[in-house]
C-alpha cells in the first residue's frame, strides 16, 4: 500500500527538500502551503513522483479543517505529517518587539503547527489501519536562543512541549510523534547566515551551513520507522555552527 505524507511549507526550503525526498522514497506527498505557484514549482521537480498540491494557510483553522477533509476524501488515510510551516521575525531587541511581531510568530509557528497536528491526530486515530506519525520541525532555537529572537524562540520551545504531549496522548492509537531540530540548513531563508548574523557577544559573524539534503534524508529516516519505534528528538546541524557553547 502506498503511504501518504503531508508536508506543510512545501513550497520552498526545507519543506520542498523533504517533500521531494519523501516522493523519491515512494510516498504520495500532499504539498501544503499558502502559494499554489511555489507548490507547483516543487511538484515540477519531483521527476514523476506523486505530489498533489493542496494549498492552505495553516493559521486559518477552517482552512486546515478543510485540508484534512480533502486528505481523507482523496487519499483515504494519512501516514506521515511533516509539520514544517514556519516563519522568522527579524532580529529585534526584546524591548523593541511589538505585539504584532509576537502574534505573527506564534500564529504561524505554534498555532499553525497545533492545527495541523490536531487534524492529523484525529484522522490517524479514526483511519483503518489506525495510527501514523507526526514529525514537528523544531529548531536549534528550541534549545538556545539567538539574540533578538524572543517570539521565534518561544514558539520553538513550545513546539517541544507540543511534541511531548502528542507523543504521550498518541500512544493508545499507534500515533508516534517526534521532532527534528535543525541548525543552519542552506536555504533561501538562511542565506544571511553566510554573510553575518548576531552573536551572543554582540558581534556579527558569518556561520557555516549544511546541505538541506541532509535534513531531508533525516526526515525520511524518521518517517520510515515502523510505528513500534520512534525518534522523539533528533538534532541535525552544520558541524561547526555556534550551538555547542553558544553564548
Amino acid at each position: 500500500m502506498t503511504r501518504t505524507a503531508l508536508v506543510t511549507g512545501a513550497g520552498s526550503g526545507i519543506g520542498r527538500a523533504v517533500a521531494l525526498a519523501l516522493g523519491e522514497a515512494g510516498y504520495r506527498v500532499a504539498l501544503c502551503g499558502r502559494t499554489p505557484e511555489t507548490l507547483e514549482e516543487t511538484r515540477a521537480r519531483s521527476h514523476g513522483a506523486d505530489l498533489p498540491v493542496v494549498p492552505c494557510d495553516v493559521t486559518d483553522a477552517a482552512a486546515v479543517a478543510r485540508l484534512f477533509e480533502t486528505i481523507e476524501a482523496t487519499f483515504g488515510r494519512l501516514d506521515v505529517l511533516f509539520n514544517n510551516a514556519g516563519t522568522f521575525v527579524s532580529s529585534t531587541e526584546f524591548g523593541d518587539l511589538t505585539v504584532e511581531h509576537w502574534r505573527h510568530a506564534i500564529d504561524v509557528n505554534l498555532t499553525g503547527a497545533f492545527l495541523c497536528a490536531h487534524g492529523a491526530f484525529r484522522l490517524m486515530k479514526r483511519q483503518d489501519p489506525r495510527g501514523g506519525r507526526i514529525i514537528n520541525n523544531g529548531s536549534i532555537s528550541a534549545h538556545a536562543p539567538r539574540p533578538g529572537s524572543a517570539p521565534y524562540t518561544a514558539s520553538k520551545h513550545a513546539i517541544t512541549g507540543l511534541t511531548r504531549s502528542i507523543a504521550l496522548d498518541g500512544r493508545p492509537y499507534g500515533i508516534a510523534c517526534g521532532q527534528i531540530d535543525i541548525g543552519n540548513a542552506a536555504t533561501d531563508m538562511t542565506a544571511a547566515m553566510t554573510k553575518g548574523v548576531p552573536q551572543a557577544d554582540g558581534s556579527l559573524k558569518p556561520e557555516p551551513v549544511m546541505d538541506v539534503a541532509h535534513v531531508a534524508r533525516a526526515v525520511v529516516q524518521m518517517a520510515d520507522l515502523p510505528l513500534d519505534a520512534n525518534i522523539p528528538f533528533m538534532t541535525i546541524m552544520a558541524t561547526t555552527m555556534p550551538f555547542m557553547g553558544r553564548g
